[in-house]
């Protein structure tokens, strides 16, 4: 093949770029960065177990949904590979995480307004000892 071919070859596949649809493109990881990641992941585990050891009130639930967020977000960026795709699909998804963890954060924050309500309902159905 001449150099020119092969320029023109070369040109012609960065101009491309991720915008076309039918080509295959594969993002080889070095296997330390997998590693890592699988390491922070199970770091970020430990993590959540080790938050429900310490009574933090109600921090308890951001800490847990914080912890969730990130590992989601790694598994998303790393393991599905939107890191090296179009930064605007990785933004749609971390916020759309990010979305979802606030949802629930604060629809939990509002579960303790009635728990007197919920308790006083099981002691009532519960048979008497």
């Amino acid at each position: 093949m001449s150099q020119t071919a092969h320029k023109h070859d070369t040109d012609h596949a960065h101009a491309h770029g991720h915008d076309d649809p039918g080509a295959l493109h594969v993002h080889a990881l070095p296997m330390s960065l997998l590693v890592g990641v699988f390491a922070i992941l199970v770091v970020l585990t430990f993590l959540t177990v080790a938050a429900t050891w310490v009574q933090l009130g109600p921090l308890n639930i951001w800490i847990a949904l914080i912890i969730a967020f990130v590992k989601a977000s790694l598994v998303c960026l790393y393991f599905m590979h939107l890191r090296y795709d179009n930064p605007f699909n990785s933004m749609i998804v971390v916020l759309s995480l990010l979305f979802v963890a606030l949802f629930i954060a604060f629809a939990l924050m509002d579960t303790g307004q009635y728990q007197h309500v919920i308790q006083s309902a099981i002691d009532k159905t519960s048979p008497t000892r």
